[in-house]
């Protein structure tokens, strides 16, 4: 059952920039950040907001959970911001709330690029992470490499290891914290990964990227996703997965540039 709030989430954000809006949504276990040098090198040309969507970074840890109201959170997000339109990219997660949101607040967008997702169902596979990161005791960890062993004996993936790792902070006791809502993400993780409802077609100029490594967008699904985004194309970068703006960020800012200039 999906719930719709009216409560305003004051989200945590950062600018860079100036120009034409260009709003940037990361993924799950994911924070603005990750997004930075991405964000500086669109700046140049463009006003940059990237946006800790909530139970996520610095953004508030919240019970209620689904993409109408992350959609709804980053209607506000702008609001607040008098940008009355906006492009909007968002990667993985972040790309369903900005396809939730093109169903939802239309009129908000110029352009919308959506990396490495489409609106159907999402591959799981993130179970061994959650039970890695909610077996950690924090109490015992003294260090960052106290826990990036204790993760990686059950992940054995170091740069995903350090990519978790990037939520995890000092607490003014000199303990430890995340960032991250885990347990609540964990509890919602078949909203996370559940298809997007979409009944009408969006006519939104849409770029889907994708990484050609990754698994996310296969080509029977595009073929789908193409008549509901009549609107839309896809490229697919070549040595890039799932994170594919991190493993090839020359080749990522160039499409994305030359989208967003046209």
């Amino acid at each position: 059952m999906e719930i719709c709030s009216t409560i305003v989430v004051k989200l945590h954000y950062k600018e860079f920039g100036a120009g034409e809006p260009v709003v940037i949504l990361h993924g799950l276990f994911g924070m603005l950040d990750n997004w930075k040098s991405i964000a500086r090198q669109l700046a140049k040309d463009f006003w940059v907001i990237t946006v800790d969507q909530r139970n996520h970074g610095r953004s508030p840890h919240m019970e209620d959970f689904n993409y109408k109201l992350l959609a709804k959170d980053l209607s506000d997000l702008l609001s607040f911001l008098w940008i009355p339109r906006a492009h909007i990219v968002g990667h993985s997660m972040g790309g369903k709330t900005a396809m939730q949101a093109a169903m939802d607040y239309p009129d908000l967008f110029d352009k919308l690029v959506v990396v490495d997702i489409l609106p159907t169902h999402a591959q799981g596979g993130h179970q061994e992470i959650f039970k890695a990161i909610r077996d950690i005791d924090l109490s015992q960890i003294d260090t960052r490499g106290d826990a990036e062993e204790a993760l990686m004996v059950r992940i054995n993936d170091l740069p995903i290891v350090r990519f978790l790792l990037k939520n995890l902070v000092r607490t003014k006791s000199r303990g430890f914290a995340w960032k991250a809502n885990f347990n609540l993400l964990f509890e919602k993780y078949d909203e996370i990964t559940r298809p997007l409802n979409i009944i009408d077609s969006i006519d939104i100029e849409t770029l889907f990227i994708g990484g050609a490594a990754s698994n996310y967008i296969q080509p029977n699904e595009w073929e789908k996703v193409k008549v509901k985004f009549p609107n839309s194309r896809l490229a697919m970068i070549p040595d890039a997965g799932h994170w594919v703006h991190a493993e090839q960020p020359e080749k990522f800012i160039k499409i994305l540039t030359t989208f967003l200039n046209e």
